[in-house]
């Protein structure tokens, strides 16, 4: 992931075999709810404002790409319970990880903020992995390799000169720091809006929260 693209693309744009008529099932973490998330995203969202090419993502969709299950017309509704069930009873026993915000990551398809530091995340990804295999058979897929947690806070809509974008934003936000408490099952159609439906919600800690409070 490039620190400073030299021009920013359409995310809208198609990939190579990409089908957008049909659902994925994906594991996403829904920050939009966290107030420092909000608070982090808005000043963000203020210093890129007005800029062209742009398409600001509102605080209710703010969210953490974790892995593509897969193909929602290529499971039965058992299947999605039991990756739901599992990953419910994978991740009541690991404590919510704290993560820490306000570097920024540019792609010439999007503005993020870092989600780290790195391996924080990771059990959390392994626990969704694990539940994607035993209820449905497959591996899931991550939306880039190595996975790079992040919350996106802007794609880009046109091929158009990043760097009126990397001055207006910069490299750093202010410093927050919030602690993970759930994961999402959603059904998802790629398309503009970049909208979905939510199928489960899976807590982070249930158990774990019961002995010692997060610090």
């Amino acid at each position: 992931m490039s620190p400073f693209p030299v021009q920013m693309e359409d995310h809208w744009r198609p990939e190579p075999g990409e089908d957008r008529n049909r659902a994925r099932l994906m594991w996403f973490m829904l920050v939009g709810d966290y107030p420092q998330v909000a608070e982090l995203a808005q000043a963000g969202h203020a210093r890129l404002r007005g800029l062209a090419g742009l398409d600001i993502v509102p605080r209710e969709w703010l969210h953490i790409t974790t892995l593509i299950a897969g193909f929602a017309d290529g499971m039965t509704a058992d299947q999605v319970d039991a990756m739901a069930g599992h990953a419910r009873r994978l991740l009541a026993c690991i404590a919510p990880p704290r993560i820490t915000l306000g570097r920024v990551l540019y792609h010439p398809r999007a503005v993020m903020l870092d989600a780290g530091p790195p391996g924080r995340l990771q059990p959390v990804l392994q626990a969704v992995q694990e539940a994607t295999l035993a209820g449905t058979g497959r591996d899931g897929t991550l939306h880039t390799a190595p996975w790079t947690p992040h919350i996106t806070l802007a794609y880009g809509n046109a091929d158009r000169p990043a760097g009126p974008v990397i001055d207006a934003l910069g490299r750093v936000l202010p410093s927050g720091q919030v602690a993970i408490r759930s994961i999402s099952l959603v059904s998802q159609t790629p398309d503009q809006m970049f909208k979905w439906d939510a199928i489960a919600d899976v807590p982070i800690g249930a158990d774990s929260a019961l002995e010692a409070p997060v610090p």
